[in-house]
């Protein structure tokens, strides 16, 4: 159950500073993460502990009460989120490659780049796929697990870590013959 702050919590002396502020670290911590997920922020976690790293110093300088905090928190948890914002406007947009969108028939230059790096073309082709896919043939392949193991360490049942594996090689199929098929042309 989250603890709530009273008006008595912020008198002057009446709790340390650490207490107070452990006080308002578990009241009010919810709550911002949830407004900076609501708001899509990408790791609402690390922004509400800057957040709550800036309300320390003026803990002791709080007028209004407990709304008078919490009023502050979220202003600050705003403020946060409006510079995450222009922070991310200003960078450009990354983007995955995708190869059914490479119209070229020439290997790319990262592909050169990363087998002059030493990457095998198999390392290059798992790390095309995505999520549990790719997850699940680098636990099979590179740490060479068991079926049942990895199922353990992914936390799924060893038919949906076969299901997985079947799907990452057809997908791992599909991009040889797109591979072939860029470099005969």
């Amino acid at each position: 159950m989250l603890e709530s702050i009273t008006d008595d919590d912020l008198a002057p002396g009446a709790l340390t500073e650490h207490e107070l502020f452990t006080l308002v670290y578990r009241s009010l911590a919810p709550a911002v993460i949830g407004y900076m997920s609501a708001r899509g922020v990408d790791d609402p976690e690390a922004l509400a502990q800057d957040v709550f790293v800036a309300v320390l110093p003026r803990l002791g300088s709080i007028t209004g009460g407990a709304a008078g905090l919490k009023t502050l928190v979220f202003s600050v948890a705003h403020a946060r989120v409006v510079d995450h914002y222009r922070r991310t406007e200003r960078r450009p947009r990354i983007v995955d490659y995708d190869p059914l969108l490479d119209l070229r028939e020439t290997a790319s230059a990262e592909h050169d780049a990363l087998l002059a790096a030493g990457q095998t073309d198999a390392e290059i082709l798992i790390g095309r796929l995505k999520g549990d896919q790719k997850e699940v043939l680098t636990l099979r392949i590179v740490a060479e697990l068991s079926i049942e193991e990895v199922a353990s360490v992914l936390g799924k049942t060893p038919g949906a870590v076969k299901q997985l594996q079947r799907r990452a090689l057809l997908a791992l199929r599909e991009h040889v013959v797109e591979e072939e098929w860029v470099r005969s042309a």
